[in-house]
């Protein structure tokens, strides 16, 4: 993980969860981290606590799904750090969840707007930057869900297959330019995402054991393994957490 020390990195969806804990893993690291999110009281508190322990690290608001705001963050980066190295576009919603014939169109529409409009949105602002530094990792949070089909998940499948296929449509067009992108899917994990999947009480995922949901600090560890040379083998498609090859090579197992 020493590469990337003196980093600059980018996380959406920074005030909690899976965010929130891949911003504090890698600042530890020694990564200068940008946090982002709509709740700016959240992230600028995370960043001071950051910076407190000795870390770098900004709060700034973001709702990813307006591109100006999401080309705000990734000029501040470059700003104040002087590149983009890293983005972890992770923020994403599920709620409400719902059958299609009970979904409302907005509703459904304000999934899509943030979960694929917010990883293109960022890749159209950075994908410039990175070209011309020749070097740059974009990490997108996938699920299996973008692979399979769950009842009442129909704006997050098919928000999240949209988002893989931004992934190797990206990786395509950047592989030869120095530029890597990346998808992961996590699998089940410890988050407010998932006390909504069990409220809804919809489709099998709802009915798991709180217990077997993976910490969200396992996901910030692997987040940071592939921001690593030692992922490139995996780029222009999504990495599964579920396996235990993967986690034993982020040093899990």
């Amino acid at each position: 993980m020493k590469e990337l020390n003196g980093k600059t990195a980018i996380i959406t969806g920074a005030s909690k969860g899976i965010g929130e804990a891949t911003a504090r893993h890698m600042a530890s690291l020694g990564v200068n981290v940008v946090l982002a999110a709509r709740t700016e009281r959240s992230v600028k508190a995370i960043a001071e606590e950051i910076a407190s322990e000795g870390g770098k690290a900004t709060g700034i608001a973001c709702d990813v799904s307006k591109f100006t705001q999401v080309q705000a963050v990734i000029d501040l980066a470059k700003e104040k750090y002087g590149s983009v190295d890293i983005i972890v576009n992770n923020a994403g919603l599920i709620e409400p969840i719902a059958r299609i014939k009970d979904s409302h169109p907005t509703d459904w529409g304000k999934t899509i707007d943030v979960n694929v409009k917010g990883v293109y949105y960022a890749m159209l602002a950075a994908l410039p930057i990175m070209e011309r530094q020749k070097s740059g990792v974009i990490i997108n949070i996938s699920s299996g869900a973008a692979t399979s089909a769950l009842e009442g998940w129909s704006h997050y499948c098919a928000s999240k297959a949209a988002a893989l296929s931004l992934t190797r449509c990206a990786h395509k067009e950047v592989a030869d330019k120095g530029v890597r992108v990346i998808g992961l899917s996590p699998g089940t994990v410890a988050t407010d995402m998932q006390v909504a999947i069990k409220a809804s009480g919809i489709n099998p995922v709802s009915q798991l054991d709180p217990a077997v949901h993976i910490p969200p600090e396992w996901v910030a560890k692997t987040i940071c393994w592939m921001a690593t040379k030692d992922a490139k083998e995996f780029d222009g498609d999504d990495v599964s957490l579920r396996d235990e090859a993967i986690r034993e090579r982020v040093g899990l197992v």
